[in-house]
């Protein structure tokens, strides 16, 4: 196709932007049904007292379907609400809304404190009973986890109350981040020798510019200028942590690992593995990372070394050409993902203009309601913007193929989200490179693959080092800005294994990731993706187009049982355990191997 729209269709889901009529009757319409649901739970809380029998199945059941009916929606009314801001982060009507929904789901979680108090109270004969109707046995994983976690945190009225301060504290805080990225402005100099201002956006894009003066002096600017917000950033991100740590120590939580791993399913055990196979493969890494640094004519990688492109996948492809090659790429393991990826070409799901106003990075979020997603990133034509493309029509279709289950069973965690989203860009890259003809676009795309490995195995490790680090810290007080890059630069060097020269101590200040207050330790998730979906990759190239039946299922698996279970069932392997993390790690110490004969120059 000659053209697809850079822009997305936001009126197909709610005309009107944020003056929406419909969408301010959807936020009506759902404030009064989770007061409704509120009253009743509260009714019930009043009438029950600790009674474990007093509680009808039909009741439970009428709840759980009115949670469902507002989850769903919430969901709903949230993504349009991101995507609003993500369009233009000054939006002072989005940012109301963003407040007004960000309130509305603290009232649903207060309900929910109550309606898994509810379930707590069931005793075990009426649960066994409840949880085998078959209204109720597709959610029956999830009631059971709630039902679980119920007994481990403060009654329900301090539940409540903490997640009613969290709106103007917690949440707040995270809320002010984006105001902080909002503010930040970019100096650079365009081929004219005109000076303009960039969105951070826009200049995140400039560090991985094939030019090394470019991407230099767009670093240089990038450290000044979140050193000149480190100061607010510090103060945000104590006070999102020490919110955190202080509600764990309430409940009785020793471990600030304790809540991501619950939500995303996995055992310590499990994670410990995952690490103990990136360590032992961080070797080879190092071998790709020395030999780049050699075909740049460097003597030491930088941090804005790290990305730059090598071969001729460092030149700029038209969107409507990246999305053709993607949507040709998953063809070959799947028509129905590469229909569903056209279609939302198509259909304008997708944000990807480079205009300034938008906030950076990129994302995919779901509209269940009205069974689509969305996807927003600034696309300046790079192959790791192909891949990024690639990256979030995974977690498209990963929605897509759960659109008819239940709403507590479409509740995936973030691993295993990272996992569909990974797998793609493993379709599209390693397609890639088998068609690749000529040697020199051949290294390109690998150079971009191998690009992602350093990214799981050594950025987000440094993340997770950090951020371990730094709650460790905390416990004990508030940390200085200059305290946090000091800590970012000692975990970057460690994650890195020493490969780098210069590094980013004001990464934690630019870094989204670390004040999102829905989600702690944004980042081991990731890693666990990529290398489950390696795991995963190299059973489907053994299978062929067959697997493709039996990737869907395990999709719709995601939201049902635990990542260990979900590997047992679909794949026959253990996670908790280091062997299949080194049969994934393996998959790219091959990449670095083929690499490095390709660059061998004698």
């Amino acid at each position: 196709m000659d053209h697809y729209s850079l822009t997305w269709d936001l009126d197909a889901i709610y005309d009107g932007g944020s003056e929406s009529a419909a969408f301010a009757a959807e936020l009506s319409g759902m404030e009064t049904d989770i007061e409704q649901l509120s009253r009743e739970l509260q009714a019930a809380a009043e009438t029950t007292a600790g009674d474990k029998s007093s509680v009808s199945r039909d009741q439970l059941s009428a709840w759980t379907g009115a949670v469902q009916s507002i989850l769903i929606r919430l969901r709903q009314v949230d993504s349009y609400v991101a995507c609003l801001l993500a369009q233009k982060m000054k939006d002072t009507a989005a940012q109301g809304l963003n407040d007004r929904v960000k309130t509305m789901a603290s009232k649903f979680n207060s309900a929910l404190t109550g309606f898994d108090e509810q379930l707590r109270l069931v005793n075990e004969a009426q649960w066994e009973q409840w949880t085998k109707q078959e209204s109720i046995s597709p959610v029956a994983f999830v009631l059971s986890e709630r039902r679980e976690a119920a007994k481990e945190k403060l009654p329900p009225s301090l539940e409540a109350l903490a997640g009613e301060l969290a709106v103007d504290g917690y949440h707040g805080w995270g809320d002010f981040y984006n105001t902080i990225v909002s503010r930040a402005r970019f100096q650079a100099v365009d081929e004219e020798g005109n000076s303009k201002t960039l969105s951070a956006g826009q200049m995140h894009n400039r560090l991985s510019d094939p030019n090394r003066a470019v991407r230099t002096a767009a670093f240089a600017e990038w450290e000044r200028e979140w050193g000149e917000q480190a100061e607010l950033c510090a103060e945000t991100l104590n006070r999102i942590s020490g919110f955190r740590l202080k509600l764990y120590g309430k409940r009785g939580w020793e471990s600030v690992l304790k809540e991501p791993l619950e939500m995303n399913r996995m055992s310590e055990a499990t994670l410990n593995a995952m690490w103990t196979a990136v360590s032992e493969g961080k070797p080879e890494l190092v071998r790709y990372l020395e030999r780049k640094a050699k075909l740049l004519g460097i003597e030491k990688l930088d941090w804005h070394d790290v990305e730059a492109p090598v071969g001729s996948a460092s030149k700029a492809v038209p969107y409507h050409e990246a999305a053709d090659f993607i949507v040709d790429q998953f063809r070959a393991f799947s028509p129905d993902l590469a229909d569903f990826s056209k279609k939302a070409f198509e259909d304008c799901w997708i944000e990807a203009e480079d205009r300034p106003g938008k906030r950076p990075g990129g994302f995919c979020t779901s509209f269940p309601v009205s069974k689509q997603t969305r996807i927003f990133m600034t696309y300046s034509g790079t192959a790791s913007n192909i891949s990024t493309l690639a990256h979030e029509l995974g977690h498209a279709y990963h929605q897509y193929v759960m659109d008819d289950l239940p709403p507590l069973a479409q509740e995936y965690a973030m691993n295993v989200a990272e996992t569909a989203s990974t797998f793609a860009e493993l379709i599209v890259s390693d397609s890639a490179l088998k068609t690749a003809a000529d040697p020199e676009e051949k290294l390109g795309l690998l150079e971009d693959k191998l690009q992602r490995s350093v990214a799981f195995f050594m950025n987000i490790h440094a993340r997770f080092l950090f951020e371990t680090r730094f709650y460790a810290k905390r416990k004990r007080g508030m940390l200085s800005h200059e305290e946090l890059s000091s800590l970012m630069e000692e975990a970057q060097r460690e994650a890195y294994n020493g490969v780098l020269g210069e590094v980013h101590p004001n990464f934690w200040a630019s870094k989204l990731h670390f004040y999102l207050t829905d989600v702690p330790f944004y980042n081991f998730p990731y890693t666990f993706g990529f290398l489950f979906s390696c795991g995963i990759y190299a059973i489907a190239k053994k299978e062929g187009a067959a697997f493709a039946e039996r990737y869907v299922a395990l999709l719709r698996d995601t939201g049902l049982m635990t990542v260990e279970e979900l590997a047992q069932k679909h794949l026959g392997v253990r996670l908790d355990e280091p062997e299949f993390w080194r049969g994934a790690v393996a998959l790219t110490t091959e990449d670095v191997h083929t690499f490095l004969a390709l660059t061998d120059k004698g």
